[in-house]
């Protein structure tokens, strides 16, 4: 038997509803075909922008926006993607595939693709091969109300008025992609690029220092003793894969053993925010610097006849599994974790929409993503959950994840059942509140393999869940085998 205790009465922070993130990147078809279309195609659009991924990604509520990179942030310059279309440079994508693009999609399409969708933009800035003075004028250019050559610039190509820039990356992987940095210099750069991220015309920029990927710890002391009260935010990457130079195996042929171990994987997240977070609170006792993960997912082999470089993969209800699992993991520690992007939106990694041609399907972590809407700027409640374990090989894992929040008197509580072999009961105690009614939505499949195609789009999709009875002022649970639920309790 599970059970969980929720603390009710408790509960100290919100969380933020930039958790619920996403990354669209300049890589295969994630923004020419996935988002980006041309205002002349025979795809529905608004301004180039096509209209059945707007669609599905406003039902998302997205919080935030990551663009133009990863990697190709570091390559890329701003200039060349504003003006008239016709005229504007083409320029080849060295990280992803050598294709060469060409620029249709830049500064005004992605401020555009964000108001659609209702996202906050977060743009990520070009260290790498950019200068100074390039990253000052992308930010005047973008924010500045008066009269000034770039603003007038950006008033001659069609935005009157300044957008608001919330968020701002002072470059990426900087250690890797970005420039094949040490920290103690990427720290001397952060400094100096981030002097010139100005704010203006009333808007304030957060600015996201380059953070470490996975567990280089180092990486992280460094820049928090030498720039960390010059900062907003500082990011870290984690993807729950093989190690680099392994075989990443098939997004939808694997074994349970195979399942097994990319949820190990998944849940190391845990010791990464919890030793990264120990490092900035010993130079930010008060949490005033968020820990950003703004890339995070699966990352397996590419599909079959597809171009490896542009990195598309089909989602499962494992990756369902991982981004449950992901997700309750940044609400136990959202009180510095205040920020994630999923890697990524569109046709690239474990994206949440699957495009093909005029065919759009939803995957199974666009569903996961659904089901935790009820998080978004709630209050964290904590719970005690002691749970069993199921054993896989040598492995033995935790069979429950969970995590609750309330807001406006509805308590909210997601349930991550990991074993694919037998169902589980919950018991749930709540301490400081009492439950009238519970209803919720289940996401479950036969198997772990199960997924999305576009003959077959609803083979894993959300259900109203049946499950859950309350009983002498107790929640009891049954979940069955693989499967992800939310459910809302009510007075």
């Amino acid at each position: 038997m599970n059970r969980i205790v929720i603390h009710a009465d408790q509960g100290s922070f919100t969380l933020n509803r930039n958790l619920y993130g996403h990354f669209a990147e300049h890589l295969g078809r994630g923004i020419y075909e996935g988002l980006w279309v041309g205002e002349d195609a025979a795809i529905p659009n608004v301004r180039g922008i096509r209209s059945d991924v707007v669609a599905a990604l406003r039902r998302l509520r997205p919080a935030v926006l990551r663009w133009p990179g990863g990697c190709f942030a570091d390559e890329y310059h701003w200039r060349d993607g504003i003006g008239p279309r016709a005229a504007r440079p083409a320029m080849l994508n060295s990280h992803w595939g050598g294709v060469v693009e060409n620029n249709h999609f830049g500064t005004h399409e992605f401020f555009d693709l964000c108001e659609q969708i209702g996202a906050e933009p977060y743009i990520c800035g070009n260290v790498g091969s950019g200068t100074v003075r390039e990253m000052q004028e992308w930010v005047e250019y973008c924010t500045f109300a008066g009269r000034s050559p770039l603003a007038e610039l950006r008033r001659a190509h069609g935005r009157e008025q300044p957008w608001r820039l919330p968020y701002f990356g002072i470059g990426n992987e900087n250690m890797g992609c970005g420039g094949m940095m040490r920290p103690e210099y990427y720290a001397d750069e952060y400094r100096r690029y981030q002097t010139y991220v100005r704010h203006l015309s009333g808007n304030r920029v957060s600015k996201i220092a380059c953070g470490p990927n996975g567990a280089n710890y180092e990486w992280t002391e460094v820049l928090m003793k030498r720039a960390g009260g010059l900062m907003d935010g500082l990011t870290l990457h984690y993807y729950a894969m093989p190690p680099w130079g392994e075989d990443k195996g098939r997004a939808t042929e694997f074994s349970l053993e195979e399942y097994g171990r990319t949820l190990e994987r998944c849940l190391v997240m845990d010791e990464l925010l919890a030793r990264h977070g120990t490092i900035m609170d010993r130079y930010d006792p008060k949490k005033r610097v968020a820990l950003i993960v703004d890339e995070w997912g699966t990352w397996w082999e590419p599909e079959p006849g597809a171009n490896p470089d542009f990195l598309f993969q089909q989602s499962t209800m494992r990756d369902a599994m991982v981004a449950a699992l992901t997700l309750n993991l940044f609400h136990h520690h959202g009180a510095r974790v205040r920020m994630a992007n999923i890697a990524q939106t569109v046709n690239v990694l474990q994206a949440v929409v699957l495009t093909d041609g005029p065919r759009i399907v939803l995957s199974p972590t666009y569903h996961v993503f659904d089901l935790f809407q009820v998080h978004q700027d709630a209050t964290y409640l904590p719970l005690h959950l002691a749970g069993d374990d199921w054993e896989i090989g040598s492995r033995k894992l935790p069979a429950i994840s969970a995590s609750a929040s309330r807001r406006d008197g509805r308590i909210a509580l997601s349930l991550a059942h990991t074993d694919p072999g037998r169902e589980a009961r919950v018991e749930v105690s709540l301490r400081g509140a009492e439950a009238g009614a519970v209803a919720g939505r289940i996401l479950h499949a036969p198997t772990v393999q199960a997924h999305n195609t576009f003959d077959r789009p609803d083979t894993v999709r959300l259900r109203p869940f049946a499950g859950a009875r309350l009983s002498g002022g107790r929640l009891e649970v049954t979940l069955p085998p693989a499967s992800v639920v939310t459910l809302e309790l009510t007075p």
